[in-house]
């Protein structure tokens, strides 16, 4: 059997059955494939030196052997797979003459395609030919798959510690080759504003740079004195969103409000509470945690972001990004209990409290962007204070907020701390680089279960799936964000994409083994993956304070 991740609902290739050999063959596209057809003529083509021309067409009888017999690599859509397998779906079937690849829709066919590249092996994730006159094998034989969820995601943390945009294009293909399809990008938080929006250039003039940054966790007594910063053009998102769409991911950004907005104010001191606080005296966050300078809840401050989602939208089209997120999460209340104005406005709008404050500023932009056809999506402290209609959560502090929405109707990804946050350590030694919270091991991760058991069938139907979030506190470069997402991230979209049995009867140690043709997938890419045997020494961290916690996670 292929050592195959994630694992296929069905695979049968057996070993006497024959082989197809690959030497230069041709690729026969049929309607609607033409994407595929690009990727495989651009990836597999670089890897293994093949051009993919196009069939001859049938010659004439009696006048020649038209191609030669060269191998085929055929690609179709089949709709009826949408109705027997779901979408997404695809089939993958090798004869001694050639492959066909069959997708559902074109992210089936799309998905057949990294299947296919999983069974030529590790060479063929290079980018040229590294072997002279290497002869590419396939066994005979025949796959048929499908996800278990339709979200299936991971949220990289951009504001933090900046990544520039080759490096997210980068983890767009890692998402892509592991068959995950959302990427969630924290594209604000009070460290950082990373999106260039023209109408309010000092966000990015001012809010995109930090003079420097604490090194390792918030106790720790280091600080990097570099200057921190950058943020993406308009044209770089574009350029973002649709190479993503090229490869069916859909991403989401998140503009974060009402809290986690020093960089924001620090650009705009406007926007805070300025009866409370001297919000022109704020830089851009240096330090990590929950910030108290929050959003002043006025008319202003909504037409201000307003503004901002109104660019944000025209850069992320609904097609590729239907849901936006708008945070919510950690907003603490102090200034607005010590703001007259706060007090007052929360007089004029009848709510209870500064939790139904914080509520009424979700509640106005869950409606504004369904008014523009967008769903809002925000972290589960959306539900103080009330849920808003139509608004989807991603639960984070556990099940139990994912749980509440599903009950109540609302749509969930569930992506828990306590399972699948991957900037959580990885093992319990001491050479674990900056080591943060409890350990989440590749086992964990595999065990992560997305429905929880007490949901009714008809609420565990508004779970959308899950995502794996990697926030970037103390992961300063792309190799220490390698280092924390991988390889638990290929545990994670088995888990999104198989159908797996229960947590405590699913075959890690077989999924162990698959692992072993996967690492070396992973070293083609140039994946800083964590070894089975813990950190390289240049992997480490010594004297760079983290803050590991003990004993088991708990499951809320």
């Amino acid at each position: 059997m292929p050592e195959l991740i994630p694992e296929p609902r069905y695979a049968r290739f057996a070993r006497d059955a024959g082989v197809c050999a690959l030497d230069d063959p041709l690729l026969a596209v049929g309607p609607g494939a033409q994407g595929t057809a690009r990727w495989l003529r651009r990836e597999l083509g670089a890897a293994t030196g093949w051009e993919l021309p196009a069939p001859a067409p049938a010659p004439a009888p009696g006048r020649g052997q038209g191609d030669g017999g060269r191998a085929v690599i055929r690609l179709a859509l089949r709709p009826d797979l949408a109705r027997s397998v779901g979408a997404e779906s695809y089939e993958v079937h090798v004869t001694e003459g050639g492959v066909l690849l069959e997708g559902a829709d074109p992210a089936g066919l799309f998905y057949a395609a990294q299947t296919l590249r999983q069974l030529l092996g590790p060479e063929a994730y290079r980018r040229a030919p590294v072997t002279p006159g290497h002869g590419w094998r396939l066994p005979v034989g025949d796959l048929l798959d499908g996800p278990r969820f339709g979200w299936r995601g991971m949220m990289l943390d951009v504001a933090r510690h900046f990544m520039p945009k080759d490096g997210v294009l980068r983890y767009i293909d890692l998402l892509a080759a592991h068959k995950l399809n959302v990427l969630h990008l924290h594209l604000t938080d009070d460290q950082g504003w990373r999106v260039e929006i023209k109408r309010h250039p000092r966000l990015t003039e001012v809010g995109a740079w930090r003079a420097r940054s604490r090194w390792g966790h918030r106790a720790s007594p280091l600080w990097n004195e570099t200057p921190h910063g950058g943020y993406y053009t308009q044209d770089d998102i574009r350029e973002i969103v649709a190479y993503a769409a090229e490869r069916h991911v859909r991403v989401v950004p998140e503009i974060d409000v009402p809290g986690h907005s020093q960089a924001a104010i620090a650009a705009y001191p406007e926007l805070g509470n300025t009866d409370v606080v001297d919000t022109a005296a704020l830089g851009v966050w240096e330090d990590w945690g929950i910030n108290e300078n929050v959003l002043a809840p006025t008319e202003a401050v909504l037409r201000f972001y307003e503004g901002v989602f109104e660019e944000l939208l025209e850069l992320f089209p609904a097609e590729v990004s239907p849901f936006v997120h708008v945070g919510g999460d950690e907003c603490p209340k102090a200034q607005w209990k010590a703001s007259a104005l706060a007090q007052e406005r929360i007089r004029e709008l009848g709510v209870d409290g500064e939790d139904g404050l914080q509520s009424w500023f979700i509640r106005h932009f869950d409606g504004w962007l369904a008014e523009r056809g967008r769903r809002l999506i925000g972290w589960d402290e959306i539900l103080e204070g009330g849920l808003a209609p139509g608004a989807a959560v991603s639960s984070w502090r556990g099940y139990g907020g994912g749980i509440a929405a599903a009950e109540a109707g609302h749509d969930v990804v569930m992506c828990p701390e306590q399972h699948v946050y991957l900037d959580y350590r990885q093992a319990a030694g001491a050479d674990e680089p900056m080591p943060i919270a409890y350990v989440r091991s590749l086992e964990d991760v595999y065990r992560f279960e997305p429905v929880p058991p007490k949901l009714s069938q008809e609420a565990a139907a508004h779970v959308l799936g899950a995502q794996a979030n990697v926030w970037t506190e103390v992961t300063e470069n792309q190799s220490r964000v390698d280092y924390q997402v991988f390889p638990r991230l290929a545990a994670f979209a088995e888990v999104v994409w198989s159908q797996l049995p229960g947590p405590a009867e699913r075959d890690y140690a077989g999924f162990e083994v698959r692992m072993g043709a996967h690492y070396r997938r992973l070293d083609a890419l140039g994946v800083d993956y964590r070894a089975p045997g813990g950190p390289l020494p240049w992997q480490r961290r010594p004297g760079v304070l983290g803050r590991p916690k003990e004993g088991k996670p708990p499951n809320v």
